[in-house]
C-alpha cells in the first residue's frame, strides 16, 4: 500500500517515473521489483493448420460426389443422397405414426366379396381396352400427386431448381417433355407386342427411341401371358375415383396388375419405386369394383425399364403386400377428400 501512494504521487509529477525505473534506484531500493514494457508475443506455439489433420483418402468420395454432381441429370433420388452424404441423416426426432397402424376412417375391402370370378383364359384372348370415362371423379395420380409428403416436395422441387440451373427453363421443358413422350413411345410398343403387332412397320426415330427400353424388359417379356387388358380405363365405383392401367396379365402364373415405368437411375428395390406400389393397389381395387370387369386382381408387378438396355427390375407384390399398399391408399385418399 505505501508503495502504491508513493508511485501514485510521483505520477502527478512529470518525468518522475522516468526517475523511479532507472537501473540503479530499482536494484537498491526496490530489489524484487520487476516491471516490464514489452509483451511475450512469440512465446505460443503457432497454430497448425486443421484440414491438414484431415483424412483425405477417407473423403476423397465425398468431394469428388461435390465436384463432379453435375456431370450426371439430377433426380429427387440423388437430391436425397447427396443431403445425407453431406450433411448426414436428418436429426433425430419423433418419428412419425407409420401409415400400417392407421386405419382408414371409411375402409372398403381390396377384393369385392360380391363380384363374380371367372377362371382367367375361359373368355377372349383379346385384352380389354376401355375408354377413361371424363368425369369430376379425381385420377389417382391426381390424388398421389396431391398428398405428397413436405419432405418429398422439398426434393422434387430441388430437383426441379437444379435441372432449371443446368437447363435453362426452355431446356428443363423439353427434357420432360421427352422424357414424357419417351414413356408414350414405350407404352405404345409393348402395346403393339401384346397383341402381336411388333412387325407393324414403325418409324425409325421411335425405334431408336424404345429400343434400349424393350431390350431392358425382354427377359421380363418372357414370363408374361394371358393379358387380359391394356391401356384401359377403371374406376372405383364406390371410392369413386378412376385410372388408367397399363396392363393386366399373368406374370409367372399370378394374375397382374403390370405397371411399367422408365427410369435413368436403377431402382432395385421396391421402395426406390415410391408411391407407384400405392398406384398399383388403387387400380387393383378399381378393377375389383369396375362392373366392366369380369375378373378380380390379387397382386400387381412394377416393372422399371431402362434407356440403355440395362435388365428391367420387376417388382412383384404378392396379395399381402397389395393389401398393405391399399390401406396406405385409403389414407392418402382421406387426406384428398379432406383437403378438397
Amino acid at each position: 500500500l505505501v508503495r502504491m501512494q508513493f508511485l501514485q504521487t510521483l505520477s502527478r509529477k512529470p518525468g518522475s517515473l522516468e526517475v523511479l525505473f532507472q537501473i540503479p534506484f530499482c536494484q537498491k531500493q526496490f530489489p524484487y521489483t520487476c516491471l516490464s514494457t514489452s509483451a511475450c508475443v512469440n512465446s505460443k506455439k503457432k497454430k497448425g493448420n486443421s484440414y491438414e489433420q484431415v483424412d483425405q483418402e477417407k473423403y476423397k468420395n465425398l468431394v469428388h460426389s461435390v465436384t463432379s454432381y453435375k456431370t450426371s441429370a439430377q433426380t429427387p433420388e440423388t437430391i436425397l443422397e447427396e443431403d445425407n452424404l453431406l450433411y448426414g441423416p436428418p436429426a433425430k426426432h419423433s418419428p412419425p405414426v407409420e401409415d400400417g397402424t392407421k386405419t382408414p376412417k371409411n375402409w372398403v375391402p381390396l377384393i369385392n366379396p360380391s363380384k363374380r370370378i371367372l377362371p382367367v383364359g375361359s373368355d377372349s384372348n383379346i385384352p380389354m381396352k376401355i375408354g377413361l370415362q371424363r368425369t369430376k371423379m379425381p385420377s389417382v395420380t391426381r390424388i398421389l400427386q396431391q398428398t405428397l409428403s413436405p419432405l418429398q416436395v422439398f426434393y422434387l422441387e430441388r430437383w426441379k431448381q437444379k435441372m432449371i440451373e443446368e437447363l435453362g427453363k426452355e431446356g428443363f421443358e423439353e427434357y420432360t417433355k421427352n422424357l414424357f413422350l419417351q414413356g408414350e413411345l414405350f407404352h405404345s410398343a409393348l402395346e403393339s407386342i401384346f397383341l402381336s403387332e411388333e412387325t407393324a412397320p414403325r418409324d425409325q426415330g421411335e425405334d431408336d427411341v424404345v429400343a434400349g427400353y424393350l431390350s431392358s424388359v425382354g427377359h421380363v417379356l418372357e414370363d408374361i401371358s394371358e393379358v387380359k387388358a391394356l391401356e384401359s380405363g377403371v374406376h372405383h365405383e364406390t371410392l369413386q375415383y378412376l385410372g388408367l392401367v397399363d396392363c393386366v396379365a399373368k406374370y409367372r402364373g399370378q394374375l397382374c396388375v403390370i405397371d411399367w415405368k422408365t427410369s435413368e437411375k436403377p431402382k432395385p428395390f421396391l421402395h426406390n419405386t415410391y408411391d407407384n406400389p400405392l398406384q398399383v393397389a388403387a387400380y387393383i381395387g378399381a378393377i375389383n369394383h369396375d362392373a366392366n370387369y369380369d375378373f378380380q386382381v390379387r397382386c400387381g408387378l412394377i416393372v422399371v425399364a431402362y434407356k440403355d438396355g440395362s435388365p428391367a427390375h420387376p417388382h412383384f407384390l404378392d396379395p399381402d403386400l397389395c393389401s398393405q399398399y391399399w390401406n396406405k391408399w385409403l389414407l392418402r385418399l382421406e387426406e384428398y377428400r379432406d383437403k378438397n
